[in-house]
């Protein structure tokens, strides 16, 4: 073989083997490479796990929110019982001090009469 056989069986040889890596996959990574990769999955599951955690807190939040809401319309619908309750406990007061004054205005001019026949 020559040197320029030598050489293209090389190249060819050098060829396929890049070829074979190159579809079955390269397993080898450089340290720095490797580090960058690991810590880049620790921040995934990290922020994974912040989120699961935020997820839970906004639910929760949901759920209280909701309560709340519930306990504002019942206080809401119990604010309208009692103010109509106001309302007509200021009927009746106004109706009994009408009356109040109907009968004290009464006995006066009663008493103005009963003192006048007496003279």
């Amino acid at each position: 073989m020559t040197t320029m056989q030598v050489g293209r069986a090389t190249g060819l040889a050098g060829l396929i083997i890049v070829s074979a890596l190159g579809l079955s996959g390269c397993d080898y990574w450089p340290p720095a490479l490797q580090a960058e990769i690991e810590q880049l999955k620790a921040d995934a599951q990290t922020a994974a796990a912040e989120k699961a955690k935020a997820d839970a807190g906004m639910a929760a939040l949901t759920a209280e929110k909701a309560a709340l809401v519930k306990k504002v319309d019942e206080l809401s619908k119990m604010l309208k019982v009692r103010t109509d309750q106001v309302a007509s406990l200021e009927q009746s007061l106004a109706a009994e001090r009408e009356k109040v004054a109907k009968l004290s205005a009464k006995p006066k001019a009663a008493g103005k009469k009963k003192s006048g026949k007496r003279r």
